[in-house]
Protein backbone atom coordinates (compact mmCIF):
# COMPACT_ATOMS: atom_id res chain seq x y z
CA UNK A 1 0.00 0.00 0.00
CA UNK A 2 1.85 3.62 -1.56
CA UNK A 3 0.67 5.91 1.60
CA UNK A 4 3.26 6.44 3.31
CA UNK A 5 3.45 10.64 4.21
CA UNK A 6 6.46 12.63 4.13
CA UNK A 7 6.77 12.57 8.27
CA UNK A 8 6.21 15.80 9.85
CA UNK A 9 9.35 16.47 11.49
CA UNK A 10 11.68 16.53 8.00
CA UNK A 11 8.64 18.48 6.29
CA UNK A 12 5.46 19.86 7.62
CA UNK A 13 4.27 21.34 4.13
CA UNK A 14 4.59 18.65 2.17
CA UNK A 15 2.89 16.28 5.06
CA UNK A 16 0.00 18.58 4.70
CA UNK A 17 -0.37 18.01 1.57
CA UNK A 18 0.41 14.05 1.20
CA UNK A 19 -2.40 13.80 3.82
CA UNK A 20 -4.97 15.95 1.91
CA UNK A 21 -4.69 14.03 -1.19
CA UNK A 22 -3.96 10.87 0.76
CA UNK A 23 -6.89 11.20 3.01
CA UNK A 24 -8.85 11.44 -0.24
CA UNK A 25 -9.89 15.11 1.78
CA UNK A 26 -9.06 17.58 -1.52
CA UNK A 27 -7.31 17.43 -4.83
CA UNK A 28 -5.74 20.47 -7.15
CA UNK A 29 -8.29 21.18 -9.82
CA UNK A 30 -7.49 21.64 -13.62
CA UNK A 31 -8.06 25.73 -12.88
CA UNK A 32 -4.77 27.01 -11.56
CA UNK A 33 -5.01 27.85 -7.54
CA UNK A 34 -8.73 26.17 -7.30
CA UNK A 35 -9.57 22.60 -5.87
CA UNK A 36 -11.72 19.92 -5.97
CA UNK A 37 -13.08 18.81 -2.65
CA UNK A 38 -13.72 15.14 -3.02
CA UNK A 39 -16.86 13.50 -1.33
CA UNK A 40 -14.78 12.09 1.97
CA UNK A 41 -13.65 15.95 2.78
CA UNK A 42 -17.06 17.54 1.32
CA UNK A 43 -19.13 15.37 4.33
CA UNK A 44 -16.09 16.71 6.69
CA UNK A 45 -17.36 20.34 5.71
CA UNK A 46 -21.31 19.22 5.80
CA UNK A 47 -20.78 18.34 9.34
CA UNK A 48 -18.95 21.80 9.89
CA UNK A 49 -21.88 23.79 7.94
CA UNK A 50 -24.37 21.38 9.74
CA UNK A 51 -23.40 22.51 13.18
CA UNK A 52 -22.34 26.09 12.52
CA UNK A 53 -25.89 26.67 11.03
CA UNK A 54 -27.30 25.47 14.06
CA UNK A 55 -25.64 27.98 16.15
CA UNK A 56 -26.28 30.53 14.18
CA UNK A 57 -29.88 29.87 13.78
CA UNK A 58 -29.98 29.44 17.88
CA UNK A 59 -29.09 32.50 18.04
CA UNK A 60 -31.69 34.39 15.84
CA UNK A 61 -29.89 34.69 12.21
CA UNK A 62 -31.85 33.41 9.14
CA UNK A 63 -30.16 32.07 5.79
CA UNK A 64 -30.86 34.02 2.52
CA UNK A 65 -28.66 34.22 -0.69
CA UNK A 66 -26.99 36.79 -2.85
CA UNK A 67 -25.43 37.40 -6.50
CA UNK A 68 -21.72 36.34 -7.41
CA UNK A 69 -21.70 38.66 -8.97
CA UNK A 70 -21.04 42.37 -7.80
CA UNK A 71 -21.17 45.40 -10.17
CA UNK A 72 -17.63 47.22 -10.00
CA UNK A 73 -18.74 50.75 -8.97
CA UNK A 74 -20.12 49.20 -6.01
CA UNK A 75 -16.60 48.97 -4.77
CA UNK A 76 -15.57 52.45 -5.36
CA UNK A 77 -17.99 53.57 -2.73
CA UNK A 78 -16.26 52.11 0.43
CA UNK A 79 -12.57 53.26 -0.07
CA UNK A 80 -11.10 51.33 2.18
CA UNK A 81 -13.32 48.12 1.28
CA UNK A 82 -11.88 48.21 -2.06
CA UNK A 83 -8.65 49.07 -1.46
CA UNK A 84 -7.82 45.87 0.97
CA UNK A 85 -9.54 43.64 -2.27
CA UNK A 86 -8.59 45.30 -5.23
CA UNK A 87 -5.58 43.22 -5.69
CA UNK A 88 -7.90 39.66 -5.48
CA UNK A 89 -10.77 40.43 -7.41
CA UNK A 90 -11.33 38.27 -10.94
CA UNK A 91 -13.09 40.97 -12.98
CA UNK A 92 -15.63 39.91 -15.59
CA UNK A 93 -15.88 41.83 -19.19
CA UNK A 94 -17.63 39.67 -21.42
CA UNK A 95 -20.64 38.04 -21.81
CA UNK A 96 -20.60 35.70 -24.80
CA UNK A 97 -17.97 33.55 -26.97
CA UNK A 98 -18.17 32.96 -30.90
CA UNK A 99 -16.49 30.77 -33.35
CA UNK A 100 -13.44 32.82 -35.23
CA UNK A 101 -13.80 31.91 -38.90
CA UNK A 102 -10.10 32.18 -39.50
CA UNK A 103 -8.39 30.14 -36.39
CA UNK A 104 -11.43 27.93 -35.81
CA UNK A 105 -10.96 28.33 -32.41
CA UNK A 106 -13.99 29.84 -29.49
CA UNK A 107 -12.81 33.14 -29.07
CA UNK A 108 -14.32 35.94 -26.48
CA UNK A 109 -16.48 38.05 -28.82
CA UNK A 110 -15.43 41.91 -28.63
CA UNK A 111 -19.14 42.76 -29.51
CA UNK A 112 -20.27 41.50 -26.46
CA UNK A 113 -18.51 43.74 -23.97
CA UNK A 114 -20.42 44.31 -20.63
CA UNK A 115 -21.10 48.66 -20.03
CA UNK A 116 -19.94 47.75 -16.61
CA UNK A 117 -17.38 44.91 -15.50
CA UNK A 118 -18.58 42.82 -12.68
CA UNK A 119 -16.61 41.53 -10.13
CA UNK A 120 -16.91 38.01 -8.67
CA UNK A 121 -17.46 38.20 -5.16
CA UNK A 122 -13.99 38.43 -2.85
CA UNK A 123 -17.21 39.32 0.21
CA UNK A 124 -20.24 40.25 0.06
CA UNK A 125 -20.68 43.41 2.10
CA UNK A 126 -21.16 45.55 -1.12
CA UNK A 127 -23.79 44.02 -2.65
CA UNK A 128 -25.53 43.05 0.47
CA UNK A 129 -25.69 46.59 1.89
CA UNK A 130 -27.13 47.66 -1.43
CA UNK A 131 -30.11 45.36 -0.93
CA UNK A 132 -30.59 46.40 2.85
CA UNK A 133 -30.84 50.24 1.50
CA UNK A 134 -34.58 49.30 0.18
CA UNK A 135 -35.14 46.20 3.03
CA UNK A 136 -34.37 48.90 6.05
CA UNK A 137 -36.60 51.64 6.68
CA UNK A 138 -38.16 51.96 10.36
CA UNK A 139 -36.30 50.67 13.55
CA UNK A 140 -39.07 47.97 13.34
CA UNK A 141 -37.07 46.34 10.67
CA UNK A 142 -34.09 45.99 13.11
CA UNK A 143 -32.25 43.76 13.90
CA UNK A 144 -31.68 42.29 10.48
CA UNK A 145 -29.61 39.28 11.23
CA UNK A 146 -28.75 37.28 7.75
CA UNK A 147 -26.60 34.91 6.82
CA UNK A 148 -25.42 33.14 3.85
CA UNK A 149 -23.96 29.74 2.36
CA UNK A 150 -21.85 30.60 -0.64
CA UNK A 151 -18.39 30.13 -3.13
CA UNK A 152 -15.99 33.43 -2.85
CA UNK A 153 -12.89 34.32 -5.21
CA UNK A 154 -9.79 35.27 -4.14
CA UNK A 155 -7.41 35.77 -6.91
CA UNK A 156 -3.91 34.57 -4.87
CA UNK A 157 -0.87 33.33 -6.06
CA UNK A 158 0.42 31.33 -3.59
CA UNK A 159 -2.05 28.28 -2.86
CA UNK A 160 -2.76 25.32 -0.98
CA UNK A 161 -5.17 23.05 -0.64
CA UNK A 162 -7.58 24.17 1.93
CA UNK A 163 -5.47 27.08 3.79
CA UNK A 164 -5.55 29.43 0.48
CA UNK A 165 -7.15 28.35 -2.61
CA UNK A 166 -8.74 31.17 -5.62
CA UNK A 167 -12.40 30.15 -4.73
CA UNK A 168 -13.25 29.02 -1.10
CA UNK A 169 -16.53 27.70 0.93
CA UNK A 170 -17.90 29.86 3.85
CA UNK A 171 -20.43 31.32 5.64
CA UNK A 172 -20.68 35.14 5.98
CA UNK A 173 -23.00 36.74 7.99
CA UNK A 174 -23.95 40.43 7.51
CA UNK A 175 -26.24 41.96 10.36
CA UNK A 176 -27.79 45.67 11.01
CA UNK A 177 -28.65 47.07 14.07
CA UNK A 178 -30.41 50.26 15.74
CA UNK A 179 -27.25 51.54 17.70
CA UNK A 180 -23.63 51.12 18.09
CA UNK A 181 -23.98 49.14 21.23
CA UNK A 182 -26.20 46.25 19.49
CA UNK A 183 -23.89 45.99 16.52
CA UNK A 184 -20.80 45.71 18.93
CA UNK A 185 -22.22 42.83 21.05
CA UNK A 186 -23.34 40.55 17.73
CA UNK A 187 -19.73 41.02 16.56
CA UNK A 188 -18.74 39.47 20.24
CA UNK A 189 -21.44 36.88 20.08
CA UNK A 190 -20.38 35.75 17.08
CA UNK A 191 -16.89 34.98 17.56
CA UNK A 192 -18.19 33.38 20.99
CA UNK A 193 -20.10 31.30 18.45
CA UNK A 194 -16.99 30.68 16.31
CA UNK A 195 -15.20 29.50 19.61
CA UNK A 196 -17.60 27.32 21.02
CA UNK A 197 -17.33 25.60 17.73
CA UNK A 198 -13.80 25.35 17.32
CA UNK A 199 -13.67 23.96 21.04
CA UNK A 200 -16.46 21.90 21.05
CA UNK A 201 -16.97 20.36 17.94
CA UNK A 202 -13.22 20.71 16.28
CA UNK A 203 -11.42 19.82 19.94
CA UNK A 204 -9.24 22.97 18.80
CA UNK A 205 -8.24 25.38 21.62
CA UNK A 206 -8.59 28.94 20.20
CA UNK A 207 -7.80 32.90 21.72
CA UNK A 208 -10.22 35.16 21.08
CA UNK A 209 -8.91 38.84 20.72
CA UNK A 210 -9.24 41.66 18.48
CA UNK A 211 -7.21 42.22 15.42
CA UNK A 212 -4.78 45.56 15.51
CA UNK A 213 -5.19 48.17 13.44
CA UNK A 214 -3.25 46.56 10.42
CA UNK A 215 -4.28 43.26 10.55
CA UNK A 216 -8.34 44.74 10.41
CA UNK A 217 -10.64 43.77 7.86
CA UNK A 218 -10.24 46.38 4.94
CA UNK A 219 -13.58 48.84 6.36
CA UNK A 220 -14.12 47.76 9.47
CA UNK A 221 -13.47 49.79 12.71
CA UNK A 222 -13.02 46.51 14.72
CA UNK A 223 -11.89 42.87 13.82
CA UNK A 224 -12.32 40.02 16.42
CA UNK A 225 -10.41 36.66 15.59
CA UNK A 226 -10.48 33.07 16.85
CA UNK A 227 -6.54 32.53 16.79
CA UNK A 228 -5.01 27.98 16.93
CA UNK A 229 -1.69 27.20 16.96
CA UNK A 230 -0.70 24.04 15.01
CA UNK A 231 1.45 21.34 14.90
CA UNK A 232 4.35 23.67 13.23
CA UNK A 233 4.01 26.56 15.90
CA UNK A 234 2.76 28.25 13.15
CA UNK A 235 -0.67 30.33 14.08
CA UNK A 236 -4.23 30.32 12.31
CA UNK A 237 -6.48 33.00 12.15
CA UNK A 238 -9.97 30.70 12.25
CA UNK A 239 -12.64 32.74 12.39
CA UNK A 240 -13.44 36.59 12.12
CA UNK A 241 -16.54 39.05 13.02
CA UNK A 242 -16.14 42.88 12.67
CA UNK A 243 -17.64 45.52 13.98
CA UNK A 244 -18.15 47.81 10.69
CA UNK A 245 -19.93 51.08 12.42
CA UNK A 246 -21.69 53.11 9.52
CA UNK A 247 -19.31 52.76 7.25
CA UNK A 248 -21.42 50.52 4.83
CA UNK A 249 -24.66 52.11 5.85
CA UNK A 250 -23.09 55.69 4.78
CA UNK A 251 -21.72 54.31 1.75
CA UNK A 252 -25.20 52.31 0.52
CA UNK A 253 -27.36 55.32 2.19
CA UNK A 254 -28.95 53.30 4.63
CA UNK A 255 -31.15 54.54 7.10
CA UNK A 256 -34.43 53.76 9.73
CA UNK A 257 -36.73 56.04 11.17
CA UNK A 258 -36.00 55.75 15.09
CA UNK A 259 -38.88 55.42 17.47
CA UNK A 260 -38.45 59.50 17.96
CA UNK A 261 -39.08 59.76 14.12
CA UNK A 262 -35.25 60.56 13.65
CA UNK A 263 -33.33 59.29 10.38
CA UNK A 264 -30.31 57.55 11.24
CA UNK A 265 -28.04 55.48 9.77
CA UNK A 266 -28.04 51.70 10.97
CA UNK A 267 -24.80 49.86 11.98
CA UNK A 268 -23.07 47.16 10.70
CA UNK A 269 -21.41 43.53 11.43
CA UNK A 270 -20.13 41.00 9.10
CA UNK A 271 -18.60 37.48 9.76
CA UNK A 272 -17.51 34.32 8.35
CA UNK A 273 -15.72 31.24 8.37
CA UNK A 274 -14.45 29.28 5.57
CA UNK A 275 -13.09 26.12 4.22
CA UNK A 276 -9.67 26.73 5.64
CA UNK A 277 -11.21 25.24 8.84
CA UNK A 278 -10.98 22.16 7.48
CA UNK A 279 -6.71 22.76 6.68
CA UNK A 280 -6.89 24.03 10.67
CA UNK A 281 -8.56 20.71 11.63
CA UNK A 282 -6.04 18.35 9.63
CA UNK A 283 -3.50 20.37 10.80
CA UNK A 284 -4.08 20.61 14.64
CA UNK A 285 -4.47 16.96 15.52
CA UNK A 286 -3.51 14.63 12.75
CA UNK A 287 0.05 12.55 12.90
CA UNK A 288 2.41 10.93 10.35
CA UNK A 289 0.00 7.65 10.09
CA UNK A 290 -2.61 10.30 8.96
CA UNK A 291 -5.82 11.95 9.71
CA UNK A 292 -7.06 12.40 13.33
CA UNK A 293 -10.76 13.27 13.29
CA UNK A 294 -12.53 14.55 16.53
CA UNK A 295 -15.49 12.30 16.45
CA UNK A 296 -18.15 14.86 16.55
CA UNK A 297 -16.81 15.59 12.71
CA UNK A 298 -16.05 12.25 11.70
CA UNK A 299 -18.22 11.18 8.72
CA UNK A 300 -17.12 7.66 9.80
CA UNK A 301 -17.13 7.84 13.99
CA UNK A 302 -16.65 3.81 13.95
CA UNK A 303 -16.27 1.13 11.57
CA UNK A 304 -16.25 -2.29 11.76
CA UNK A 305 -13.74 -5.13 9.93
CA UNK A 306 -14.93 -8.77 9.63
CA UNK A 307 -11.61 -10.98 9.96
CA UNK A 308 -12.81 -14.57 8.18
CA UNK A 309 -12.02 -17.54 5.86
CA UNK A 310 -14.70 -18.80 4.70
CA UNK A 311 -17.75 -17.48 3.41
CA UNK A 312 -19.72 -18.99 6.32
CA UNK A 313 -17.34 -17.20 8.61
CA UNK A 314 -18.75 -13.61 7.58
CA UNK A 315 -22.15 -15.26 7.55
CA UNK A 316 -22.17 -15.45 11.31
CA UNK A 317 -19.72 -12.68 12.02
CA UNK A 318 -22.41 -10.09 9.68
CA UNK A 319 -25.40 -11.64 11.75
CA UNK A 320 -23.61 -10.53 14.84
CA UNK A 321 -22.72 -7.26 13.53
CA UNK A 322 -26.21 -6.10 12.54
CA UNK A 323 -26.94 -6.16 16.53
CA UNK A 324 -24.10 -3.88 17.08
CA UNK A 325 -24.86 -1.62 13.96
CA UNK A 326 -28.56 -1.25 14.83
CA UNK A 327 -27.19 -0.16 18.76
CA UNK A 328 -24.82 2.11 17.70
CA UNK A 329 -26.95 3.96 14.93
CA UNK A 330 -29.49 4.08 17.80
CA UNK A 331 -27.23 6.42 19.44
CA UNK A 332 -27.10 8.32 16.72
CA UNK A 333 -23.61 7.22 16.27
CA UNK A 334 -22.22 6.93 12.50
CA UNK A 335 -21.12 3.07 11.80
CA UNK A 336 -19.49 1.65 8.78
CA UNK A 337 -19.85 -2.02 8.58
CA UNK A 338 -16.86 -2.85 5.35
CA UNK A 339 -17.06 -6.75 4.19
CA UNK A 340 -16.20 -5.80 0.76
CA UNK A 341 -14.00 -8.86 -0.23
CA UNK A 342 -11.71 -6.85 -2.24
CA UNK A 343 -9.17 -5.98 0.20
CA UNK A 344 -7.60 -7.94 2.29
CA UNK A 345 -8.26 -6.57 6.52
CA UNK A 346 -4.69 -4.98 6.82
CA UNK A 347 -5.09 -2.86 3.81
CA UNK A 348 -8.86 -1.82 5.41
CA UNK A 349 -7.13 -1.00 8.83
CA UNK A 350 -4.45 1.22 7.22
CA UNK A 351 -6.67 2.92 5.06
CA UNK A 352 -9.47 3.95 7.90
CA UNK A 353 -6.75 4.66 10.08
CA UNK A 354 -5.44 7.32 7.39
CA UNK A 355 -9.09 8.87 7.04
CA UNK A 356 -8.72 9.51 10.67
CA UNK A 357 -11.75 7.00 11.31
CA UNK A 358 -11.92 7.61 15.55
CA UNK A 359 -12.96 4.16 16.56
CA UNK A 360 -12.20 0.60 14.79
CA UNK A 361 -13.72 -3.12 15.52
CA UNK A 362 -12.50 -6.25 14.37
CA UNK A 363 -14.31 -8.77 14.99
CA UNK A 364 -13.60 -12.81 13.85
CA UNK A 365 -14.37 -16.36 14.68
CA UNK A 366 -12.70 -16.66 17.80
CA UNK A 367 -14.59 -13.11 19.07
CA UNK A 368 -17.55 -14.77 18.17
CA UNK A 369 -16.20 -18.19 20.26
CA UNK A 370 -15.27 -15.72 23.49
CA UNK A 371 -18.33 -13.28 23.40
CA UNK A 372 -15.74 -10.52 22.47
CA UNK A 373 -14.58 -7.62 19.97
CA UNK A 374 -11.25 -5.84 19.55
CA UNK A 375 -11.42 -2.36 19.99
CA UNK A 376 -9.07 -0.13 17.90
CA UNK A 377 -8.36 4.06 19.06
CA UNK A 378 -6.91 6.29 16.04
CA UNK A 379 -6.18 8.96 18.80
CA UNK A 380 -3.99 6.91 20.68
CA UNK A 381 -3.53 4.09 18.70
CA UNK A 382 -4.24 1.57 21.29
CA UNK A 383 -6.10 -1.81 21.26
CA UNK A 384 -7.99 -3.80 23.44
CA UNK A 385 -9.87 -6.76 23.51
CA UNK A 386 -13.51 -6.15 24.93
CA UNK A 387 -16.77 -7.88 25.88
CA UNK A 388 -19.52 -7.80 23.23
CA UNK A 389 -21.79 -7.47 26.14
CA UNK A 390 -22.37 -3.66 26.58
CA UNK A 391 -20.26 -2.56 23.84
CA UNK A 392 -22.92 0.47 22.24
CA UNK A 393 -22.18 2.55 25.77
CA UNK A 394 -18.52 1.20 25.88
CA UNK A 395 -18.66 2.81 22.51
CA UNK A 396 -20.51 5.91 23.10
CA UNK A 397 -18.33 6.66 26.33
CA UNK A 398 -15.06 5.88 24.26
CA UNK A 399 -15.83 8.13 21.94
CA UNK A 400 -16.57 11.03 24.31
CA UNK A 401 -13.49 10.32 25.64
CA UNK A 402 -11.49 10.94 22.28
CA UNK A 403 -13.17 13.56 21.72
CA UNK A 404 -11.86 15.47 25.01
CA UNK A 405 -8.43 13.61 25.10
CA UNK A 406 -8.09 15.41 21.11
CA UNK A 407 -8.86 18.47 22.41
CA UNK A 408 -6.38 17.88 25.67
CA UNK A 409 -3.69 17.05 23.27
CA UNK A 410 -4.10 20.27 21.59
CA UNK A 411 -4.49 22.12 24.40
CA UNK A 412 -1.21 20.72 25.80
CA UNK A 413 0.73 21.36 22.89
CA UNK A 414 -0.17 25.43 23.00
CA UNK A 415 0.20 25.48 26.82
CA UNK A 416 3.73 24.31 25.62
CA UNK A 417 4.27 27.19 23.55
CA UNK A 418 3.22 30.36 24.64
CA UNK A 419 6.19 31.88 25.39
CA UNK A 420 6.33 34.86 27.34
CA UNK A 421 9.26 37.45 26.35
CA UNK A 422 10.96 40.68 27.69
CA UNK A 423 13.63 41.51 25.23
CA UNK A 424 14.20 42.03 21.47
CA UNK A 425 16.47 39.30 21.47
CA UNK A 426 14.15 36.73 23.49
CA UNK A 427 11.78 37.25 21.08
CA UNK A 428 14.17 36.58 17.64
CA UNK A 429 15.35 33.41 19.58
CA UNK A 430 12.00 32.15 20.27
CA UNK A 431 10.30 32.71 16.99
CA UNK A 432 13.78 30.59 15.38
CA UNK A 433 13.97 28.00 17.70
CA UNK A 434 10.77 26.69 18.44
CA UNK A 435 7.61 29.42 17.45
CA UNK A 436 4.33 28.97 18.84
CA UNK A 437 2.59 32.00 20.05
CA UNK A 438 5.14 35.44 21.67
CA UNK A 439 3.51 36.51 24.72
CA UNK A 440 5.11 39.84 24.63
CA UNK A 441 4.89 43.90 25.45
CA UNK A 442 4.15 46.27 21.76
CA UNK A 443 3.91 49.85 21.84
CA UNK A 444 0.69 50.31 20.07
CA UNK A 445 2.34 51.59 16.98
CA UNK A 446 1.46 50.66 13.66
CA UNK A 447 4.74 51.61 13.09
CA UNK A 448 6.51 49.26 15.71
CA UNK A 449 3.93 46.54 14.41
CA UNK A 450 5.33 46.84 10.71
CA UNK A 451 9.02 46.79 11.38
CA UNK A 452 8.66 43.60 14.06
CA UNK A 453 7.09 41.93 10.85
CA UNK A 454 9.43 43.38 7.97
CA UNK A 455 12.33 41.84 10.21
CA UNK A 456 10.84 38.58 11.15
CA UNK A 457 7.72 37.94 9.36
CA UNK A 458 5.69 37.54 13.15
CA UNK A 459 2.60 39.34 13.05
CA UNK A 460 0.31 40.54 16.06
CA UNK A 461 -2.53 37.07 15.97
CA UNK A 462 -4.34 39.39 18.30
CA UNK A 463 -5.34 41.43 21.70
CA UNK A 464 -6.95 38.78 23.60
CA UNK A 465 -10.02 39.77 25.25
CA UNK A 466 -9.18 38.56 28.31
CA UNK A 467 -6.06 40.59 28.63
CA UNK A 468 -4.83 42.03 31.89
CA UNK A 469 -3.14 45.48 31.56
CA UNK A 470 -0.04 45.19 32.55
CA UNK A 471 2.64 48.49 32.53
CA UNK A 472 5.92 47.42 30.36
CA UNK A 473 7.85 48.42 27.76
CA UNK A 474 7.77 47.86 24.17
CA UNK A 475 9.78 44.33 23.32
CA UNK A 476 10.62 46.52 20.10
CA UNK A 477 11.17 50.20 20.63
CA UNK A 478 11.60 49.90 24.12
CA UNK A 479 8.53 52.52 24.53
CA UNK A 480 6.18 51.99 27.16
CA UNK A 481 3.43 49.45 26.65
CA UNK A 482 0.07 48.86 28.53
CA UNK A 483 -0.31 45.76 27.88
CA UNK A 484 1.29 41.93 26.35
CA UNK A 485 -0.14 40.59 23.08
CA UNK A 486 -0.05 37.98 20.67
CA UNK A 487 2.55 37.54 17.93
CA UNK A 488 3.60 34.51 15.83
CA UNK A 489 4.06 33.34 12.53
CA UNK A 490 0.84 33.02 10.32
CA UNK A 491 -0.38 30.95 7.52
Amino acid sequence: MAKELTPRSENYSQWYQDLVIKADLAENSAVRGCMVIKPYGYAIWEKMQAELDRMFKETGHVNAYFPLFIPKSFFSKEAAHVEGFAKECAVVTHYRLKNDEESKEIVVDPDAKLEEELIVRPTSETIIWNTYRNWIQSHRDLPLLINQWANVVRWEMRTRLFLRTAEFLWQEGHTAHATKQEAIDETIKIINVYAEFAENFMAMPVIKGLKSENERFAGAIDTYTIEALMQDGKALQSGTSHFLGQNFAKAFDVKFTNKEGREEYVWATSWGVSTRLMGALVMAHSDDNGLVLPPKLAPIQVVIVPIYKKMEQLGVISEKVDTIVAELKAKGISVKFDDSDNKKPGWKFAEYEMKGVPVRLAMGPRDLENGTVEVARRDTLSKEIVPLEGISEYIERLLEEIQQGIFNKALDFRTKNITKVDTWNEFKETLNKKGGFIWAHWDGTSETEEKIKAETKATIRCLPLDNEQEEGACVYSGKPSKQRVLFGLAY
